[in-house]
C-alpha cells in the first residue's frame, strides 16, 4: 500500500494559491458590501453618491489595511523559514568539520 504523505506535504502551487484567494477575498468582500450599503444609504438620505463613495472609500481603506496585515504575516514567515534554513545549513557544515 502506498503511504499517503501528500496531506503533510501539499503540492508547490497550492500555498500560492490560498494565499491569491486570501487577498482577493480582502479586497473584494469589502467592497461589494460598500457599494450596496452605499447605494442603499443615498436611496435612504437622499445624499447621492455621497455615502456611496464614502462607504467605497471606507472600504477600500479596510482593505488596505488587511493586505498590509496579511503581507506582515507572510514576511514574517519567509523571514522564519529563511532563518531556519540558515541554522540547519550551519548545523549540517558544522558536523561536516
Amino acid at each position: 500500500m502506498k503511504n499517503n504523505s501528500s496531506s503533510s506535504n501539499p503540492p508547490w502551487w497550492q500555498p500560492g494559491l490560498l494565499l491569491f484567494f486570501r487577498l482577493s477575498g480582502y479586497i473584494a468582500i469589502p467592497v461589494i458590501i460598500a457599494v450596496f450599503v452605499g447605494k442603499w444609504l443615498d436611496e435612504r438620505y437622499g445624499t447621492e453618491p455621497w455615502l456611496f463613495l464614502l462607504s467605497v472609500g471606507l472600504a477600500f481603506i479596510v482593505s488596505m489595511f488587511s493586505l498590509i496585515r496579511e503581507a506582515m504575516k507572510e514576511f514574517k514567515k519567509l523571514e522564519k523559514m529563511d532563518s531556519d534554513k540558515k541554522d540547519s545549513a550551519g548545523k549540517s557544515s558544522d558536523k561536516n568539520n
